[in-house]
């Protein structure tokens, strides 16, 4: 179909080779995804114990996106993904065979800390070969990826630990090693080690050329922030990161939008139990939104267009709100499936957009410390919103949804207030820098 080859055409090899690998990786994802069941009913934890080790890789994952982001900037995009794939395919093994729930905690951390360490490497590598033209369908593609083969291993999954739990665990690393041998083989190294090209030299205190892109303070923000990548190389820390503002302020917008889509996964399942439904209910909610976008979400770069992001987010933000709120009303299996269809839609429109913004925001030499404190937001919000969102949901009741439809709206309003001074930052920054864009290597047809 042509939206398809629209979807597709002209991105380069390195691309599909991390999206292969990504659909590879996603599609044997098991081990963690049955955790909790395996520690109650082949370990005898209890349900808290079990959530608690849960939790332990959420923590472990938090450390291992900003750890991912420095080491790739410092070791490389290829480097940091074969540290972190081949390091958690071990530990899988490691986990498959532990005994003593302490020591599974202890190798459930270690695991999501190395999990989360190719993330940042990843987006920074895409960053990297491609224009910032095709970026928004590209990170759409890895959207898809990433929801089709979470939806084939969650399908699996449950077969396989009906014969053998350790089963799980091995063909887990077995697949992550995989994913290892396919980067180190296919994948090119796309970290410059050269600082930032500059254009427009006019005098620096120092004598060298810099970039003078226009722009008052923002300019200068720009010329600062370039300065110091060049002096400093690979030892620029993540200070220069969060002392960022606009970017700061788009990550906390990000936190949001993570903390709604926690909501269905964690606490619409006590709702619907509350309203008498049966577990089986809530597996066909939560198996809707993956099929929804897994047929649906290669037409979301052809529906949105060249709209602005800040558009587009907001009206995935509004759409979020509308489907949440929803849930106040439900009482019955079809209104909570039409609430989620509206959610998921939400979902399916913000998650091109988001990985663009970050992209426009990051300076090349800082690429992967932006996705490290940008990925940070997602175990955060995966610790955050079941906490408060049981907390909620025992004091408010179905209150609760409007709360979620209220932040949503918050959101919504968030991404139009900041939008000018995000996309004015963005300006500077491609201003600024002459990007090693796609001319890494030509496009794959």
């Amino acid at each position: 179909m042509r939206f398809v080859r629209e979807s597709v055409a002209g991105l380069p090899r390195t691309f599909w080779m991390l999206f292969s690998a990504m659909l590879v990786n996603r599609v044997g994802a098991f081990g963690m995804l049955l955790l909790p069941i395996y520690l109650t009913t082949a370990r005898g934890a209890s349900v808290a114990i079990a959530g608690l080790v849960v939790g332990a890789y959420g923590a472990g994952g938090a450390g291992g996106t900003l750890l991912g982001g420095v080491l790739a900037d410092r070791w490389g995009r290829k480097a940091t993904y074969l540290a972190g794939t081949s390091t958690a395919a071990a530990l899988m093994v490691g986990l498959g065979l532990a005994r003593p729930v302490w020591l599974i905690a202890v190798l459930a951390a270690a695991v999501g800390l190395a999990h989360s360490l190719p993330g940042p490497a990843v987006v920074a590598a895409i960053v990297d070969v491609l224009p910032e033209a095709d970026r928004s369908r590209a990170f759409n593609l890895q959207f898809w990826a990433f929801n089709m083969g979470s939806a084939i291993a969650a399908a699996l999954a449950g077969v396989i630990a009906e014969f053998s739990f350790l089963a799980l665990f091995l063909i887990d690393a077995g697949m992550t090693a995989v994913t290892a041998l396919l980067v180190w083989r296919l994948v090119p190294e796309t970290l410059q080690r050269r600082g930032p090209a500059i254009a427009n030299p006019v005098a620096a205190a120092d004598g060298s050329a810099v970039t003078e892109p226009a722009g008052g303070v923002t300019r200068w923000f720009a010329l600062r922030r370039m300065r110091a990548a060049d002096r400093s190389g690979d030892r620029v820390g993540l200070a220069v990161v969060l002392r960022d503002r606009v970017f700061l302020t788009f990550v906390g917008l990000t936190f949001v939008l993570a903390l709604l889509t926690v909501q269905g996964q964690s606490i619409l399942q006590l709702a619907m139990e509350g309203d008498g439904l049966r577990p089986s209910a809530y597996g066909l909610v939560v198996s809707l939104g993956g099929a929804m976008i897994v047929v649906g979400q290669l037409f979301v770069p052809r529906l949105i267009g060249a709209r602005r992001h800040a558009v587009v987010l907001a009206a995935a933000f509004a759409l979020l709100a509308v489907g949440y709120s929803t849930v106040f009303l439900a009482d019955r299996l079809w209104v909570y499936v039409a609430a989620a269809a509206v959610w998921t839609v939400g979902q399916m429109l913000a998650a091109p957009p988001n990985a663009s913004i970050i992209a426009e925001l990051a300076p090349t030499a800082l690429r992967g410390r932006y996705q490290g404190v940008f990925f940070l937001v997602f175990p955060a919000a995966g610790f955050v919103a079941p906490s408060v969102g049981g907390w909620s949901l025992q004091h408010l009741g179905p209150w609760h949804w409007l709360a979620c439809g209220a932040l949503g709206l918050l959101g919504a309003a968030g991404h139009l207030w900041t939008a000018r001074r995000r996309e004015a930052r963005a300006a500077s920054i491609r201003a600024a820098e002459i990007t090693p864009q796609a001319t890494v290597e030509p496009a794959f047809a």
